[in-house]
């Protein structure tokens, strides 16, 4: 079988619009690493998109699996439950942030869980309006896009999008938007667009994954909880891409001293199964009447055992202590490049959701074109990288915390010689 071959058939009986960013085709993965089909070796450092952080095909995930494949795949939760999925919510709403009573609900992607959590947040309160803010992702259905900040390629060709949903920037001051930049537009859209007796809720990610890893400022996310209390707004955090020991915490949530109202889940909380959730305060989870959450494949058997298997090996192989060592690691070889590569403008992220974004020398203006040539070379180079920012000039880094030393090594050298010769490139 030969990739040249595979992609002519991808061509031929699969749209443009599902767009694929390798023109090669996976056999087999272990770990942080996998091979194509013609047998050629990768370090991954995309994880599915954050979806990996306990690696490919990890042994206990595998065995979780198939224990439950001797049981039974499918029952729709709805029709005959299983306890795996109840003890499972008793899990995640015991970890999630705070301590009052809280409720989990499954679903099955990212997308689904925050169209849910605007549904529980409106049943909640009665409101239509919901507030988002610019470069944030939250999914690719109506609602998902609506609330996305960041239009190509996600919102082209698709409206009209669902409405009583706003935008206001979100703090990068690498980009010249201030905390009270941000602040003075919520409370613009209060006096312009929206009346804030009318908003449901405002949902944010604390560490943007598609709009470029910019982290949310502590006195940020204080002053988002302040405004919400005083408008009787729920907050949302978006944890689909930081959850699940990624940022150095289970929860990117718990870096700060603020408790959110609803959180999303989804990404890495089942290991490659799909999977995810929504978790927040009872009485909020309550809202929305019997019959008004749920779906066919929410809650899966298969992805729920995976799902367990995953907290257990985030618990016994300190993953979220290894985000931090590895991303420390990271972080100190790219900043140690800043003065052979001009281009690297900013280095950041908590823990192991480590991005760095390339600029212009001496501009904040994104060098694009130098961003793909990393991304390019180092993918010759057998290193899988991801691109993300609304400018795509970011690169982000989402190896499996699991990553053996010595693969992670090499994935170091690599980035080091890819970034060094792109720079020698274009002198």
């Amino acid at each position: 079988m030969k990739n040249a071959d595979l992609q002519a058939r991808k061509n031929a009986a699969t749209p443009r619009g599902v767009g694929v960013m390798c023109d090669f085709y996976a056999a087999r993965a272990e770990n942080a690493e996998l091979w194509d089909v013609e047998g050629r070796r990768f370090i991954d450092f995309a994880a599915g998109i954050a979806v990996c952080n306990t690696g490919h095909r990890h042994p206990k995930i595998v065995e979780a699996i198939r224990a439950q494949l001797d049981c039974f795949t499918h029952t729709a939760y709805q029709i005959v439950p299983y306890e795996s999925y109840v003890s499972l919510a008793e899990k995640i709403s015991a970890r999630a942030p705070g301590d009052h009573p809280k409720k989990t609900a499954f679903f099955t992607t990212g997308a689904e869980a925050v169209e849910n959590a605007i549904k529980i947040a409106r049943a909640a309160t009665g409101r239509p309006g919901v507030i988002a803010f610019t470069g944030g992702f939250h999914g690719r259905t109506l609602m998902g896009m609506a609330l996305t900040g960041k239009v190509a390629p996600y919102k082209i060709g698709f409206g009209p999008f669902p409405s009583d949903v706003f935008h206001a920037p979100f703090p990068n001051p690498l980009h010249g938007v201030s905390v009270e930049d941000s602040l003075r537009a919520i409370e613009q859209l209060f006096k312009a667009d929206i009346e804030a007796k009318r908003v449901a809720a405002m949902i944010f990610e604390p560490v943007q994954g598609e709009g470029g890893f910019y982290q949310a400022p502590l006195e940020f996310v204080r002053a988002l909880r302040k405004i919400c209390n005083e408008h009787g707004i729920l907050l949302i955090a978006d944890e689909v891409q930081t959850g699940f020991a990624r940022t150095g915490k289970l929860f990117a949530m718990q870096h700060y001293d603020v408790i959110p109202d609803l959180m999303t889940i989804a990404k890495s909380l089942a290991g490659g199964m799909p999977l995810s959730g929504v978790v927040g305060r009872a009485e909020i989870m309550d809202a929305a009447a019997p019959g008004g959450l749920g779906g066919t494949y929410a809650g899966n058997p298969l992805a729920v055992a995976s799902a367990h298997a995953v907290l257990d090996i985030i618990d016994s192989e300190k993953l979220s202590e290894r985000a931090v060592v590895l991303g420390d690691k990271l972080k100190a070889k790219l900043n140690a490049l800043k003065s052979e590569v001009p281009q690297i403008a900013d280095v950041r992220g908590p823990g192991g959701m480590v991005a760095v974004e390339f600029c212009k020398p001496g501009t904040s203006d994104g060098d694009v074109d130098f961003t793909k040539r990393v991304q390019t070379r180092a993918l010759e180079r057998g290193l899988l990288l991801l691109v993300c920012g609304v400018y795509g000039n970011v690169v982000r880094f989402l190896f499996p915390l699991t990553i053996q030393d010595a693969v992670f090594d090499e994935a170091l050298a690599i980035l080091e010689d890819v970034l060094t010769e792109t720079i020698g490139a274009t002198v």
